[in-house]
């Protein structure tokens, strides 16, 4: 069994338009966990519960082995963050922002820091009104990375960057895995990036934990099916999740693609249908839109 960076157990926290609901997840050592969900789905809230910013109503966080529930400082230094929009003192220089918040880590190396700016093409005389979105995410990056952090926490770091910039930033991210004792959390709704990079995967919708696992188990578990609209009777779409009708023909995804292989031989023992596996996109869209139905009958928690 991989050891848990961050074991999250039940983690739930009210709001009065919003709830996330029992929320349970792990993050391995020495991997990629993607964190996928459309916008609101609960990303956010479950990144600032884990990370201490919000405190939840009720459920258990433990990091590094040990169950917290407010975070020391010297824990703290060992997670690096990055969100969708960093905050910078807009009228300073990237160089001061480095000095800046080196004070707040033992472990900063200067050297680092200033390599992975080299590497990002960032220039450190440059203010930070002056750098764009992108050269904003990787001076994020680099602040984050330049204390040798153990899980490197991404909240949407790649939303509306062009696909060259998004690419350069994934290829940093498997590189930082190949450190074994460093981990990275992904958030974002850009499934193709996760779907790249992720080892594994946890899907969130409406508050609550769809499905998290091993990337290829998680997707390994369902089967698109696509047939003949003439053939989509009753019995056959109940054993169907995000049904979609078509012109030609409609298309569902399923969890026993046996069970409605023997339903369909039995039912027409001479008609063609196609079976597809799915991508982490179409496996996020149909269920979202499913939604409850889909929830009990997805992959398990790590």
């Amino acid at each position: 069994m991989d050891e848990m960076i961050l074991k999250m157990k039940d983690v739930t926290k009210h709001y009065p338009a919003f709830t996330l609901d029992r929320v349970t997840l792990s993050i391995p050592r020495g991997y990629i966990m993607g964190f996928v969900g459309k916008n609101g789905a609960g990303k956010s809230t479950t990144i600032k519960c884990m990370t201490d910013m919000i405190r939840p109503d009720s459920g258990e966080i433990e990091w590094f082995g040990q169950a917290v529930r407010e975070m020391p400082a010297e824990m703290k230094e060992r997670i690096g963050y990055v969100s969708e929009e960093p905050a910078f003192y807009e009228d300073m220089t990237v160089e001061w922002t480095g000095r800046f918040v080196s004070g707040f880590y033992r472990k900063w190396e200067e050297a680092l820091f200033r390599k992975l700016l080299n590497r990002f093409q960032v220039d450190p005389r440059k203010k930070i009104k002056e750098l764009s979105r992108g050269m904003k995410v990787k001076l994020s990056l680099a602040l984050a990375m330049a204390h040798h952090p153990e899980l490197l926490i991404l909240d949407e770091p790649t939303s509306g960057l062009d696909p060259v910039i998004r690419s350069e930033l994934l290829d940093v991210f498997r590189e930082i895995i190949q450190d074994e004792r460093a981990s990275i959390f992904f958030s974002s709704h850009i499934t193709s990036d996760i779907e790249k990079v992720a080892d594994y995967i946890t899907l969130i919708h409406n508050g609550r934990i769809a499905a998290s696992g091993d990337k290829l188990t998680v997707l390994d578990q369902w089967r698109l099916v696509k047939a003949d609209n003439r053939y989509l009777e009753p019995r056959l779409e109940q054993l169907l999740t995000g049904v979609k009708h078509g012109e030609f023909g409609f298309s569902g995804m399923t969890r026993n693609i046996r069970e409605f292989e023997r339903e369909w031989k039995r039912s027409f023992p001479s008609a063609d249908y196609k079976v597809e596996k799915l991508t982490l996109d179409e496996l996020l869209v149909r269920m979202t839109d499913e939604g409850e139905a889909v929830f009990g009958n997805s992959g398990g928690t790590l």
